[in-house]
């Protein structure tokens, strides 16, 4: 399977790490062409990598899927590659990789990779997406090798598992669910669908409470951010169709008290009314 190779990293664009993958790929394979996800992910941030990469895994064409955030660099974890029905899956079996390969139906083979011809000689260790991952990406995008070429074939199951929270009831028409993502744009994505909020009879255009801790915040669900004044926070379906908040002409992760792992229950106002909302004409 030939294909563009789709790059995500949390090496930024301040040093030249990127262009060196960039020019590693270029060199092995000239004519494939890389689409950078992005390389903004937080230094070290497995969790958010993996996020991004789950998020973005079903706009992007087949082909390889190459991801990089590896703070075990240089340690006993794996450098793996997985085949799935869209492509090739490239990065450290950290976790990672595996919600994304799980979105698209899983892997059927999964080799660790290890045949030094596909990778480039260096002295440190601490450099795999130069010397081991944009190598196997390379020549996996452009048919050079197959995958069982690059290495050992481990079982499908064996990726290391990044443990995703689901929401649940909490009781009293009520769901706690957990903060998954925090944009750039300071709005705060949850794990808790529309559908679950339609279980508790609550819909858009009602009042929403929102509570954090022992605070219990208000907040109208919209259908967009124009839905609310300047300055007002907003509960809506975002692009990915999960509950978020976000504050219009602001950031709700500045207004709200919450980070990636938070806590956050989300039910009916106290008293357990429905208070439908005013849409600002």
């Amino acid at each position: 399977m030939k294909g563009p190779i789709s790059f995500l990293s949390d090496f930024g664009h301040v040093d030249e790490f990127v262009g060196v993958v960039h020019g590693v790929i270029a060199r092995i394979a000239p004519s494939a062409r890389i689409l950078d996800i992005t390389h903004g992910i937080s230094h070290g941030d497995i969790h958010g990598g993996a996020m991004a990469l789950t998020r973005a895994v079903q706009f992007m064409p087949d082909g390889v899927f190459l991801a990089i955030v590896d703070p075990g660099v240089g340690t006993d974890r794996k450098a793996i590659a997985a085949r799935t029905s869209v492509g090739y899956f490239v990065g450290p079996d950290n976790g990672l990789l595996a919600p994304a390969v799980a979105m698209v139906g899983g892997a059927d083979l999964v080799v660790s990779l290890e045949d030094p011809q596909f990778q480039l000689p260096a002295r440190g260790l601490t450099f795999a997406g130069r010397d081991v991952f944009g190598p196997a990406a390379a020549v996996l995008a452009s048919g050079q090798a197959e995958i069982e070429d690059l290495g050992t074939v481990l079982p499908p199951g064996s990726l290391s598992p990044l443990l995703i929270p689901l929401c649940e009831p909490a009781g009293d028409a009520t769901v706690r669910g957990a903060v998954l993502w925090i944009d750039t744009y300071g709005n705060i994505q949850l794990n808790i669908a529309p559908e679950d909020l339609a279980e508790l009879e609550l819909d858009e255009g009602d009042v929403v409470a929102v509570s954090i801790g022992v605070t219990e915040h208000r907040v109208v669900w919209g259908s967009t951010y124009g839905d609310v004044e300047e300055g007002e926070a907003v509960l809506h379906v975002d692009s990915h169709g999960q509950m978020a908040i976000a504050v219009r002409a602001g950031r709700a992760a500045d207004d709200f008290p919450l980070g990636v792992g938070d806590t956050v229950v989300l039910g009916r106002p106290s008293g357990g009314a429905r208070i439908p909302l005013q849409i600002i004409q």
